[in-house]
């Protein structure tokens, strides 16, 4: 009796022992630290998602200089996190100021047989200008597709309130009729902001009233945003809806009228800038540069025609032909 009590001691210290074992190898297995694979595991999906791992924490202290590019984004109609943003603006600018760095002087020597010095503070500058040019880039760039957005939703009003007009005719309700603009086969702008109110209905939970108000105060037309108050007022009051998107098509339509008068006389302006600056002054320019270079005249600011003819021809004319499209297209109405 004594051997078997002695036995049954023996087994329950054991087994207390092979307890207290393994307790402390499960708990280990689930505290396990992060191996730095792990901690340096990038997402490698958009780029301003991979910008914002890298240099998110970093970026804190630059997010004062970009305070306004959050209400850009959003009238803008962005989907991008504003510090995700700025993330991206801050690493791309910087990539591509070494990338110049790097690659600017080794052009200007082997290509365009410049001294080692100049071509050196050629690369320094234009590293400089390119970051700079970069950073302003990125800070306009929501700016100009808020302008895109808004232009393209006030050329399609007059459209817009005709058709919307029809359905409430017919009794269509006000969340059928946005449903409506937002399936819409032509890709119209229109549908993208009728896509965000229809989305703030049945997957969030609004009402119609909170979807147009929210969608109102984003929005970068002011004629866009005039209409869905009035559309708001009109089913508070209880009123017509049916006149009040006719009488605004009327109004819409001789608006755009008036614009397209306006713009004809713009683009003869226009037209007029093209010849002058970019036919007749860069022609002017390179038979000038031209025959410097046959009679063997000294350059400008100590660079040599030959030089500064191949940089007319591969960089000034280029460049200012993108400037002029971008402003052509900044004017022009898309209906």
């Amino acid at each position: 009796m004594k051997n078997s009590k002695v036995i049954e001691k023996i087994r329950a210290i054991l087994n207390r022992l092979k307890t207290m074992h393994r307790l402390p190898s499960a708990k280990s297995s689930k505290r396990k630290p992060p191996t730095t694979k792990e901690k340096f595991k990038l997402d490698l999906g958009q780029p301003q998602s991979i910008a914002y791992q890298l240099i998110g924490e970093k970026t804190i202290r630059a997010l004062p200089l970009f305070r306004d590019l959050d209400a850009n984004l959003l009238r803008a109609g962005l989907k991008i996190n504003f510090r995700a943003y700025v993330s991206l603006t801050v690493l791309a600018a910087a990539s591509i100021s070494l990338v110049t760095l790097a690659v600017a002087p080794l052009l200007l020597l082997f290509v365009f047989k410049m001294a080692l010095m100049p071509a050196l503070l050629f690369g320094v500058a234009g590293s400089m200008f390119t970051f700079a040019f970069s950073i302003v880039g990125f800070y306009i760039y929501p700016i100009y597709r808020a302008d895109v957005l808004k232009r393209a939703l006030e050329d399609e009003l007059p459209f817009t309130t005709g058709y919307m007009a029809i359905l409430t005719s017919a009794g269509v309700s006000p969340e059928k009729i946005f449903y409506s603009l937002s399936s819409l086969s032509v890709p119209l702008a229109i549908s993208l902001e009728s896509r965000d109110i229809v989305r703030n209905v049945n997957l969030f939970g609004l009402d119609i009233i909170s979807a147009l108000e929210k969608t109102s105060a984003r929005t970068p037309s002011e004629k866009f945003r005039e209409m869905l108050e009035g559309f708001i007022s009109t089913i508070h009051s209880g009123g017509n809806l049916s006149a009040f998107l006719r009488e605004k098509s009327t109004q819409y339509m001789k608006l755009k009228r008036m614009g397209l008068r306006k713009f004809a006389d713009t683009l003869s302006a226009l037209s007029e800038f093209y010849v002058t600056l970019l036919v007749t002054g860069p022609l002017l320019l390179v038979i000038m540069l031209a025959v410097m270079a046959m009679l063997g005249g000294g350059g400008l600011f100590g660079l040599s025609p030959n030089f500064l003819l191949n940089l007319l021809t591969y960089l000034g004319i280029p460049l200012a032909s993108i400037i002029f499209l971008i402003l052509l297209d900044t004017v022009s109405p898309k209906w």
